[in-house]
């Protein structure tokens, strides 16, 4: 998830619900560190965020490497092009990234691109929302956005071959 400025409790209540094996928060928590959710979580910082983060961060799990940013460093406002040259230099299959508050899935050159949107405040989107992935034994993962109330919107999201 990504851009839940200052919305803890909300934060809280998705990742008790959703109950992932990790937490990926694309920055701009906008909370001190101690509000997250005490869980396994990969957390970089915002451009909004105060608390002392990781700008980026590489984390992997059953083979697949996954790229962690915010995104305004990338003008991923303008163009996933900035990102997809870091994604190849740290050689990710994956990355997530936030800032836009628009959600994007979209895979490039063999690397996919999540930006699971906003779930405090949604931008050229309906809803604010967030991205759950499901890996599988084959390469594949399954990508599923969710509103906050944890209704699937279906029009983003599907399955992806990473290798």
């Amino acid at each position: 998830m990504s851009d839940s400025h200052g919305k803890a409790n909300l934060l809280k209540q998705i990742v008790q619900k959703v109950k992932a094996d990790h937490v990926i928060h694309c920055g701009d928590f906008c909370t001190s560190a101690d509000q997250l959710p005490d869980v396994s979580m990969t957390v970089v910082q915002g451009n909004c965020d105060w608390e002392d983060a990781p700008k980026e961060s590489v984390w992997e799990t059953g083979g697949i490497r996954f790229y962690v940013t915010h995104g305004h460093r990338y003008q991923v406002k303008t163009s996933l092009l900035p990102i997809r040259y870091r994604a190849e230099e740290v050689d990710a299959h994956i990355a997530c990234f936030g800032h836009s508050h628009f959600p994007v899935c979209e895979q490039a050159n063999g690397r996919l691109f999540i930006n699971p949107g906003s779930i405090a405040y949604p931008r050229g989107f309906r809803v604010p929302s967030y991205a759950v992935l499901e890996t599988d034994c084959t390469g594949t993962v399954h990508v599923t956005y969710y509103t906050t109330n944890g209704k699937i919107i279906g029009e983003r999201g599907g399955s992806y071959v990473l290798f």
